[in-house]
């Protein structure tokens, strides 16, 4: 008799949201919880959009463990996102009810089925900085880098964000 032992993976997502941005920033909590189990949440950072006008939004970066694929995790990821009526458009940088990218999947280096580690980790502060503060000695794998020396050299006068008071648990409504 063979027992299936589904190993356990790492993963680093970032959570974005301008458009009811408490309201949905905590139904995509709830839905990775409810996908993933305990989470380890950054603490929450509204900055000014990036890329187009519009509405402040609310970010951070949430850790979970998951048996899951890659692929598996961005199809989850994209049912919470259009449970929360995510509008998927022709325009990169438009508002949005809820934004949820995985940015790291244990230390894999892959294009497929999607790109990672995101590159944005390296360029966007509200995705650096939450995940320097749940991972700072974890190490990028290809810039060889840990998370807190890389939100430590980042040009911090690029992009402007600041922590806000934001409580989330499971219980929430």
């Amino acid at each position: 008799m063979s027992i299936d032992i589904k190993q356990s993976h790492i993963i680093y997502i970032s959570v974005g949201s301008n458009v009811d941005k408490e309201k949905h920033t905590k139904a995509g909590l709830l839905g990775m919880y409810l996908a993933f189990g305990d989470l380890t949440l950054s603490s929450v950072f509204e900055s000014e959009s990036v890329g187009f006008e519009g509405n402040n939004f609310y970010n951070l970066v949430v850790k979970a463990n998951t048996t899951l694929s890659i692929e598996q995790v961005c199809s989850v990821l994209k049912r919470i996102e259009q449970d929360n009526k995510r509008q998927r458009g022709e325009e990169k940088f438009a508002p949005r009810t809820l934004d949820l990218d995985l940015l790291l999947y244990d230390c894999q280096v892959t294009s497929q089925p999607i790109e990672l580690p995101r590159p944005e980790v390296l360029y966007n502060a509200f995705v650096l900085k939450p995940l320097a503060e749940i991972a700072a000695d974890e190490v990028h794998p290809v810039a060889n880098k840990n998370y807190a020396s890389l939100w430590q050299a980042y040009d911090k006068s690029q992009q402007k964000l600041w922590a806000i008071n934001f409580d989330w648990s499971p219980t929430d409504k």
